[in-house]
């Protein structure tokens, strides 16, 4: 008889742990869903919401690369880029697109915006209001499209260099 109650607890220990096992499971799965399908909850970054930038692409009937291009017409030979605004293709983040115009004054960029950025989850909204700034203000610098990733946010790096890299092909002198 001892034999068999000691099965019976057992069989009981090892069903108690499948059963909290499933349970932790269950929560993760349940915990992970959540996180990929909730609305966002922050703010746009301050650098976007004062800045008149929306969240549609623009495009011209005309142009084949996907972006448009506002120019004022005056370059200097010196010049690297021609002046005016250049609005640069939708790149693909995974998470959503990218899309950013450079406005170039005296040959020189002195603005990068970004007209769309992956902002449909709470986490995307989080990295991309860190990363953002730090993209424009390195591409400013290297006045050119050739920046650093930021860790943490490589898929819209890359879609921000890809973007900006159609723009300044418009602006080129």
């Amino acid at each position: 008889m001892a034999a068999y109650q000691f099965n019976w607890r057992l069989i009981m220990s090892v069903v108690k742990q499948i059963v909290l096992g499933l349970a932790v499971l269950g929560v993760f799965v349940v915990y992970s869903l959540g996180i990929r399908h909730e609305a966002p909850v922050l703010p746009k970054p301050p650098s976007l919401a004062s800045s008149g930038a929306v969240s549609t692409p623009s495009t011209s009937a005309g142009s084949s690369s996907g972006g448009t291009t506002s120019s004022s017409g005056t370059s200097s030979s010196s010049s690297k880029y021609k002046d005016g605004t250049f609005t640069g293709s939708v790149a693909d983040a995974y998470y959503g697109s990218v899309q950013v115009s450079a406005t170039i004054s005296g040959g020189k960029i002195t603005a990068v915006q970004f007209l769309q950025y992956p902002d449909t989850h709470s986490t995307s909204i989080e990295i991309n209001s860190q990363a953002m700034p730090y993209l424009q203000q390195e591409a400013i610098q290297a006045q050119s499209a050739n920046v650093s990733i930021v860790t943490g946010a490589t898929l819209t790096s890359q879609a921000f260099v890809q973007s900006l890299t159609t723009a300044l092909s418009q602006a080129q002198a």
